[in-house]
């Protein structure tokens, strides 16, 4: 009864203000995925009504992402939308299954600079391809292509010619509506900010295209969108087995679970009091996805954008998320017909507003504090996504990020301090001491003089191997046959033997 009282009202207002920012952008990620809009409405409403009960982030919101477009894309002109049902099914029961062996901790263990590069990556490809829809033009080949024939496009809208008047109307509608989007963030401090841009431009848009009844494509949407509901066939079960479609499987399930609990992550910052269970979270969109599945509708993550839009909105509990689902629901119901002025272009212009935001420029100045590897992560990865594809972008940058661990775990810094008149040499080591690092040391240490005192400091080294402790002991018996001495003061550490990893030497713990 307390809830009703204090906190009902706060959770039912914010619901009605993520479900306008939630109804554009399931319909405007559908097209974009290849599929026709209303299947992503089906995937908004299992987001709020499924996942918003499960849900181990209560103020979470979860829908179609934009961050599953390409991937969507790709496997439905692949393999046809009779396939998206029983790969995305397959995605939520792998997530299904690794939130209930709590798995879902590990997913964060993949760089930060992976997943901004691949949020990155994928808004390049939204931008430039959605790009192209906005001006009413068929997107290119490629990310590349789309990227390099904008101006094309540009010139071809612009410049009249044949249905000039026309291209021209949809390219103002298009380019006017992203333009207010854009212009929209500079008005933080405006009471009107906390409602989304895309909620105003849409709007706007269609009701400029009504008033002056614009020549220029609308939504197209069905009578009755259970018509488009098809449900997985045992033979379209087995179909995902082979070769070819278990990459799409695999890139949903980790791509979905990985955006969703980034997602999770960046509310804790926008709210210091939210509660994040990750493996509960990742059992809900696995339920949710399982849902998806069988009624072969887009995949659903944890989405920034209404989850933003939640908070702002002053969204208490999880009563907000659910029935943000609930008015989705009703919407297609009662008021279809409605759905059906709205402008394509319109929509094209929502997707590439979202794409300028998942690039985030200002996220490279973030990254820039953690040093010039996390930035060259950051732009493998989106640069291999663009160039190449999804999959192939991502598996390079957890190259580049294994490869930069790898080398901060053998990298070695040797430092030598002479003293002439004592004969007295004292070599600091920093950093790890392995295999790989030994040349460096055997060469610093035999180019010293024979026949004098050499000390060997390990304060500032965190790991030996067995190889370095091998050489260096054999280098002090060297010494000791001439005049010279070689000392090893690790008199504020203490060496333990692991067997059980064949002789190798760790610096655990200080005295």
């Amino acid at each position: 009864m307390e809830y009703f009282k204090q906190t009902f009202h706060k959770d039912l207002l914010s619901s009605i203000v993520v479900f306008f920012v939630a109804l554009p952008l399931c319909m405007g990620i559908a097209i974009a995925s290849g599929v026709p809009p209303m299947l992503g409405i089906i995937t908004g409403i299992v987001g709020g009504l499924v996942v918003g009960f499960f849900a181990g982030a209560p103020l979470q919101v979860s829908g179609p992402a934009a961050g599953l477009t390409v991937l969507v894309y790709e496997l439905v002109q692949s393999h046809g939308i009779e396939m998206l049902g029983p790969v995305v099914l397959l995605a939520g029961l792998f997530q299904l299954i690794a939130g209930f062996f709590k798995l879902g901790q590990w997913f964060r263990a993949v760089s930060p600079a992976v997943i901004h590069g691949m949020l990155g990556g994928i808004g390049v490809l939204i931008f430039a391809s959605q790009f192209h829809v906005m001006l009413d033009r068929n997107p290119y080949g490629n990310g590349v292509q789309n990227l390099i024939y904008i101006p094309h496009s540009l010139l071809k809208t612009f410049v009249p010619e044949g249905r000039g008047a026309e291209a021209m109307l949809v390219g103002v509608l298009g380019l006017g509506t992203f333009v207010f989007m854009w212009c929209w963030e500079f008005f933080k401090r405006n009471p009107l900010s906390m409602i989304p841009a895309p909620l105003i431009a849409g709007f706007g848009s269609t009701l400029v295209t009504l008033i002056f009844d614009l020549p220029v494509k609308k939504v197209s949407i069905p009578d009755s969108f259970t018509t488009l509901i098809t449900w997985p066939s045992m033979d379209r079960m087995l179909q995902v087995f082979q070769p070819d479609i278990l990459p799409f499987v695999f890139g949903l399930a980790l791509i979905a679970s990985a955006e969703t609990l980034l997602c999770a992550s960046a509310l804790t910052k926008m709210r210091l009091d939210a509660k994040v269970d990750y493996d509960r979270e990742l059992f809900a969109q696995g339920v949710g996805n399982t849902v998806c599945g069988w009624l072969g509708t887009l995949p659903l993550t944890g989405v920034i954008v209404r989850s933003s839009a939640n908070i702002k909105a002053g969204g208490q509990t999880r009563v907000a998320a659910i029935f943000h689902g609930a008015w989705l629901l009703v919407f297609v119901l009662l008021f279809p017909d409605l759905l059906r002025f709205i402008p394509m272009a319109s929509l094209a212009a929502i997707l590439v507003f979202t794409g300028y935001k998942l690039i985030n420029p200002a996220i490279i100045k973030n990254l820039a504090r953690y040093g010039r590897p996390a930035l060259i992560i950051y732009f493998v990865t989106l640069t291999g996504i663009v160039a190449t594809d999804l999959l192939t972008g991502v598996l390079l940058g957890v190259g580049a990020s294994l490869i930069r661990l790898i080398f901060t775990f053998s990298a070695l810094s040797i430092e030598t301090t002479v003293d002439e008149e004592e004969k007295q040499i004292d070599v600091h080591l920093s950093g790890a001491a392995t295999v790989i690092t030994l040349p460096k040391l055997a060469s610093t240490l035999e180019s010293l003089p024979k026949d004098y005192h050499v000390t060997i400091h390990f304060s500032r080294l965190f790991y030996i191997d067995h190889a370095c402790m091998d050489f260096l002991e054999t280098e002090r018996l060297k010494r000791e046959g001439a005049t010279g001495e070689l000392e090893m003061d690790a008199s504020r550490l203490r060496f333990t033997y692991d067997r059980s990893e064949k002789g190798r030497y760790h610096l655990p713990v200080k005295k």
